[in-house]
């Protein structure tokens, strides 16, 4: 093919699997919007309804590192076609799905084949672009994975406010079909991939299954079940650890290992992948925590509060651009540093914020937590894996996606468990000033129960209890704001803590670029 069809097909092979990245990605964070909707579709309560989120990690988390294994064995092309198909045909189900059941029968299904598309996605985008343009490759790949959770409560919103909460679903349809067509005319199985000899190796599958299955029940669930207060919450934890030390063993000791744990022996991919989970760790919690304030504290709807967070987003993309130009003409280290930094300066702004916060605010906050997302994610995705061999590409695809999924489900679990805790503890802190013996208090009171008796229209004993509920209500919301203040602080510090493992990343061998490198 001549040099300018070359480089047009790896502009199309990549807006393919972005738009298969997209999809899957959206589908993590559009859902939460509706579930409200839903719960009374289903006429399920709260417990009940998050199992359609719940169910769609815990497959995606299964399916993750063993992409690798299943691109090699069925054919990637092949994998990926049957995948985007069954994701598109599934999303569609789910719109339809006539009772809660069959809703997470259905998101399971799209979580196994969404999973498997996001890791496959990764490697065939850095394999279409040539060893000087991986970190552009990178930022291509890194867009759609941004941009789903970015996008995904305004869409979700807005599609609910508008239409109908099934159309979250069935907006897939339509791209999946655009995507199939593309990725049919488009996409080659490489010359380099072999099928793996024998059959798969089913202790191993049975061991990651239960592991990271329950990892995932463990980190969706504990915060709603008081974590070890609960023995269901036990339950997991053990079986989690039980299963991913049995495949730790299982990895090592057997001659064709369904996920191979020898890539950590290079220094910068094991290192970057720490880094993916520490800085994902903070990223994702961010994403979640940042919209609840703007809505529960500052009254947002989902969709304006998607429209006030959206320019971070487009800061982002720049950011990933700009750090797609600099891999490899600047040492690795600098460019997450700057990453690093400018997402710990994002969540200390944050730290500030008050009831008279302005918009103008968060969205210098959120401008410079997209500078820090678009270089930390390029950097450490393409650094991590120069020197990874060409037919380990899509199980090191696999193994960074998952240690970026669940550095993102850890984050979000500790950071609403403190959200839950400090909001309790400063209700108490602020409760003690409320009582008979504090003159300010009880002069702000007389003065609120006044006011009221004179606008609402009731006896006196009914606007004292009035004032009462109000007084009440106002320690909550203000015990609120402080701790969402010690969210952003705690994840502020969290981002500070990568730097010293950035500083002791080893380098890697003269010429072979990676994360500690510049050509």
């Amino acid at each position: 093919m001549p040099g300018g069809g070359r480089k047009n097909l790896k502009w199309i092979i990549a807006l393919t699997t972005m738009l298969g990245t997209f999809m899957e990605v959206l589908d993590t964070s559009v859902v939460n919007v509706a579930l409200p909707h839903m719960k009374g579709t289903y006429a399920a309560g709260t417990e009940e309804i998050t199992w359609i989120i719940t169910s769609y990690l815990v497959a995606n988390a299964i399916i993750l590192p063993i992409t690798g294994w299943l691109g090699s064995y069925f054919g990637r092309k092949r994998l990926y076609l049957f995948c985007l198909t069954t994701f598109t045909l599934a999303s569609f189900a789910c719109g339809l799905a006539p009772s809660l059941g069959t809703q997470i029968l259905f998101r399971v299904i799209q979580g196994l084949s969404g999973g498997a598309m996001v890791p496959m996605s990764q490697a065939i985008t850095m394999e279409a672009f040539p060893e000087e343009e991986q970190g552009m490759a990178t930022a291509v790949f890194a867009i759609g994975v941004i941009f789903g959770p970015i996008l995904g409560p305004l869409v979700g919103g807005w599609i609910t406010d508008n239409w109908s909460w099934p159309w979250i679903y069935w907006i897939n349809v339509p791209v999946g079909l655009v995507a199939f067509f593309l990725a049919t005319a488009f996409l080659e199985d490489p010359p380099y991939l072999s099928k793996p000899e024998g059959r798969i190796d089913g202790w191993s599958l049975a061991c990651i299954a239960v592991g990271l299955g329950c990892l995932e029940l463990f980190l969706n669930r504990g915060e709603r079940l008081d974590w070890f207060a609960a023995n269901e919450v036990k339950l997991y934890a053990g079986l989690a650890a039980l299963g991913l030390a049995l495949f730790v063993w299982r990895s090592l000791t057997t001659d064709d290992p369904l996920v191979d744990l020898s890539l950590f022996k290079l220094p910068e991919f094991a290192g970057g992948m720490l880094l993916t989970f520490m800085t994902n760790f903070g990223l994702y919690a961010a994403l979640i925590i940042l919209p609840l304030f703007v809505q529960n504290m500052l009254g947002f709807t989902p969709t304006w509060a998607g429209i006030v967070l959206s320019p971070g987003g487009v800061a982002s993309v720049v950011a990933m651009v700009a750090a797609g130009v600099l891999v490899g003409r600047v040492n690795g280290k600098v460019l997450l540093v700057a990453g690093v930094l400018s997402l710990a300066w994002s969540t200390w702004l944050l730290s500030h914020v008050s009831p008279q916060t302005s918009i103008a605010f968060l969205i210098l906050a959120r401008i410079f937590n997209g500078i820090g997302m678009g270089f930390t994610i390029v950097v450490l995705a393409s650094g991590s894996m120069v020197r990874v061999p060409l037919p380990k590409k899509g199980q090191a695809s696999g193994i960074y996606n998952l240690m970026r999924n669940e550095g993102g489900s850890v984050g979000i679990a500790v950071a609403t468990t403190i959200l839950a805790n400090r909001a309790q503890f400063h209700h108490a802190r602020l409760a003690e000033h409320i009582t008979a013996t504090s003159g300010t208090a009880q002069a702000g009171f007389s003065a609120l129960t006044a006011g009221l008796f004179r606008w609402a229209g009731t006896d006196p004993v009914s606007t004292r209890h009035l004032a009462q509920g109000l007084v009440g209500a106002e320690v909550v919301r203000q015990g609120y704001y402080l701790a969402f203040v010690d969210v952003f602080a705690f994840l502020a510090l969290a981002f500070l803590v990568t730097l010293p493992f950035i500083f002791a990343l080893k380098e890697p061998p003269k010429g072979a670029g990676g994360l500690g490198s510049a050509h």
